[in-house]
């Protein structure tokens, strides 16, 4: 049995490879349609004008569901894995509002490129990397009082050094960003989509978008430290019928069917 064969460890896998090819089919078909430039753009850039707009729109709403799946099963192994403790309950309780926030801020990422509403692309994004940013964070304080009864040390020590260079990178860009726009470098500072190395505000820029990638790098990283601890759960459904028929009869007794969640066990 091949490593993503064994439990769910296939969900995170896929979640950080679905995503990270979000971005670069967008970013190769964005420079080869001379959109962009190659210097590292901006993430969402990459998908502001059609062809590749419709490409980045489709595959990171389906990132999002992804995310959503990853994140409510880590919330049910958590959960499974400390019945009686109420303090990582409702840690993992929060961590799963958050990464579902997360999401929705993606997926209006997706939904709403900077060029059309600019408003909600940016509350989007904010939303996106803020939860996201929180989550990670709330997922190694579990990780910490888990350990290291549940998992090792090591686990803990990963993903802690992750939520650190997330909150680096986090901190470079918001202090770029908020210069680069509230300076007076011009008036098409927030829809420019080709910069030159002469521009005002060049610097700020890069080092702004170069801040964005990393941090998306830094949730990769976070999400593949999953894959370990997801080979060691699968889930189960069931289906609870009350009758044999659909029609309004009293219910009668009948049979529960244990149906695997995507072939799997709990």
């Amino acid at each position: 049995m091949w490593w993503f064969q064994q439990g769910l460890s296939f969900l995170p896998s896929a979640l950080v490879i679905w995503t990270f090819a979000t971005f670069i089919f967008s970013y190769i078909t964005a420079i080869t349609l001379h959109h962009v430039d190659p210097a590292l753009p901006y993430i969402s850039d990459t998908g502001t004008v059609p062809p590749e707009r419709c490409l980045f729109g489709v595959m990171l709403n389906i990132a999002a569901v992804l995310g959503i799946a990853t994140m409510y099963v880590r919330y049910k192994q958590v959960h499974a894995l400390n019945p009686e403790e109420n303090l990582i309950n409702k840690f993992n309780k929060v961590g799963l509002v958050l990464g579902i926030l997360s999401c929705l801020g993606l997926s209006l990422v997706a939904n709403f490129q900077k060029s059309t509403l600019f408003v909600a692309h940016v509350c989007g994004a904010v939303l996106a990397f803020s939860m996201g940013s929180l989550y990670m964070f709330v997922q190694t304080i579990l990780s910490y009082q888990m350990q290291p009864k549940i998992h090792s040390k090591q686990v803990f020590w990963i993903r802690l050094l992750l939520v650190i260079w997330c909150g680096v990178s986090a901190l470079s860009m918001m202090t770029c960003s908020s210069i680069l726009y509230s300076s007076d470098f011009g008036a098409d500072v927030v829809q420019k989509l080709h910069w030159n190395p002469e521009d005002k505000g060049y610097v700020l820029h890069m080092l702004c978008t170069a801040a964005e990638w990393s941090m998306s790098f830094s949730f990769f990283g976070f999400f593949l430290t999953y894959i370990r601890d997801f080979q060691k759960i699968t889930l189960r459904v069931e289906a609870n019928l009350h009758g044999l028929t659909l029609y309004d009869t009293a219910p009668c007794p009948v049979t529960n069917e244990r149906t695997p969640l995507l072939s799997r066990d709990f």
